[in-house]
């Protein structure tokens, strides 16, 4: 039989029928995009891992299916990057662990920041000179290898914690305080990240995905929660799908005795974050992530989720402009029904008389509350729509996180006389509100702000405070800024 050779003619309809076949697959409902595509669109994933397979109706709710381990064979193994770094707070991309340790591979040793910057032993903190080398941190925490010793301990591949990690080196010594995890963890993680976004817009919006999971090597899961459930509360509120890990799962990860590779991960180590200059001008763990380039808008984001979740109308109650109350709202938070770092009983009192003045002359709301007496959503709702917020140094005021900033937001902080701490007034400020501090009759603010000091009395009963004073200061506050937006 001689060859059989096709006619021109049967070579352009095949053509033309291959063509129609490529232009409808690519039309079809299920498909609106590749896995290339939508991989491209994540910072931390690297050029060779891209998978080419078409996003089907079926794979594009189950891409955790695709995610390969990352394999180098018998070439170099992939590099970490520092994607950014401060004291305390890091971020990188290909971080390797195995056994328990992590490893940044790098045959440019001197490109990595000392150690003890990144992370510690996790050992709990103490001042004394035993327990600060007790945190130093060893081989058994972190190594810095070359991509040759790389090799020779990992072999040829890596399984991968995809997505983006957020990691707390930290002993459960803080944790389960809500000022602790929500003021400074919370805050310093999310500032850190945020980094990678410093464009983040007043509504919030940011291209940033969400941690996939949370992981904490050194607590167990009994031991994150704070007795109010407010931890819980704005982990789950912020990111509602993300997923925890403790020392069981990381224990239970080492004993696999396989490499792991988190694509990108945050670590978050509170005393790798004591040894930087920050932290000692401040006495705040986070402040070391300012540092870092960022959005006036960071908080936006978490605010946002937490606060919305709260409640669909945040300003329910109030008259709002652009979802800010045009009613100003003053929110007392009294620590009189606790046993310790209570005001005077007569200076409670001569307060609230003249908060209730202010009320009643100029129309403002004024609100008296023991937070531990409101439900969480109320918490929430109240600082939400809350103008100036005072009270007592105390747990209660970490409220001022879910505040907007606006011209006048303003939190006013009472100490007993010559006493001072940086939480709440560092934390203020990183929100871009003002502070105030009070002794008695008297107020200072930054940059005009005493040195820390814990005098006796500190946590007594018997704190004065000037309840007039505090009015004028509010009043003052409140026409500055309406002359200030005229």
């Amino acid at each position: 039989m001689p060859p059989f050779h096709p006619t021109a003619r049967e070579i352009l309809l095949l053509t033309v029928l291959l063509a129609s076949l490529l232009f409808f697959s690519t039309r079809f409902p299920g498909n609106s995009g590749s896995v290339t595509d939508i991989l491209k669109t994540l910072p931390y994933v690297v050029e060779e891992e891209l998978d080419t397979t078409p996003l089907t109706l079926e794979t594009q709710y189950t891409l955790q299916a695709l995610n390969r381990p990352l394999s180098w064979g018998a070439g170099q193994v992939p590099e970490t990057k520092i994607v950014a770094h401060v004291p305390g707070w890091t971020i990188f991309d290909r971080l390797y662990a195995l056994n328990g340790t992590l490893y940044v591979v790098s045959d440019k040793p001197e490109d990595v920041p000392e150690r003890h910057f990144m992370i510690s032993s996790a050992a709990m903190i103490g001042n004394s000179p035993e327990e600060v080398a007790a945190r130093m941190p060893t081989d058994k925490d972190m190594r810095v290898i070359s991509t040759a010793g790389a090799q020779e301990l990992f072999g040829s591949e890596a399984e991968r914690l995809d997505g983006v990690s957020w990691l707390a080196n930290d002993p459960k010594q803080f944790i389960t305080h809500y000022y602790h995890w929500s003021a400074e963890l919370f805050f310093g993680f999310w500032r850190t990240y945020s980094s990678l976004d410093p464009t983040i817009p007043p509504s919030g919006e940011t291209s940033l995905p969400a941690p996939r999971r949370l992981v904490f090597p050194h607590i167990d899961a009994a031991n994150w929660r704070d007795y109010a459930s407010m931890n819980q509360w704005v982990l789950r509120t912020a990111f509602p799908s993300i997923s925890t890990e403790f020392m069981n799962d990381w224990k239970e990860r080492a004993a696999l005795a396989r490499v792991l590779v988190f694509d990108r991960v945050v670590l978050a180590d509170r005393a790798a974050a004591m040894n930087g200059e920050m932290y000692l001008r401040t006495q705040r763990t986070a402040a070391s992530a300012f540092s870092l380039p960022g959005s006036v808008n960071w908080w936006t984001p978490i605010r946002n989720n937490v606060v919305g979740f709260s409640t669909l109308d945040e300003n329910a109650g109030a008259a709002a402009v652009n979802g800010v109350p045009t009613v100003p709202v003053i929110t007392y938070i009294s620590r009189q029904g606790w046993n310790r770092r209570k005001l005077r009983p007569a200076d409670h009192e001569k307060l609230v008389e003249e908060l209730h003045k202010l009320r009643d002359t100029y129309g403002y709301e004024v609100n008296i509350v023991e937070m531990d007496q409101l439900s969480r959503t109320e918490q929430f709702k109240l600082a939400s729509r809350t103008t100036i917020m005072m009270g007592v140094h105390g747990n209660g005021l970490t409220a001022l996180l879910w505040m907007r900033p606006t011209p006048r937001s303003t939190v006013v902080e009472f100490f007993y006389p010559g006493g001072f701490a940086h939480d709440y007034e560092y934390t203020t400020r990183a929100l871009g509100m003002v502070h105030y501090g009070f002794w008695g009759d008297r107020f200072f603010t930054r940059p005009d702000v005493p040195p820390v000091a814990y005098p006796e009395g500190f946590q007594g009963n018997e704190i004065p405070i000037d309840g007039a004073a505090v009015a004028q200061l509010v009043r003052e506050r409140l026409t500055l800024a309406e002359e200030a937006d005229d």
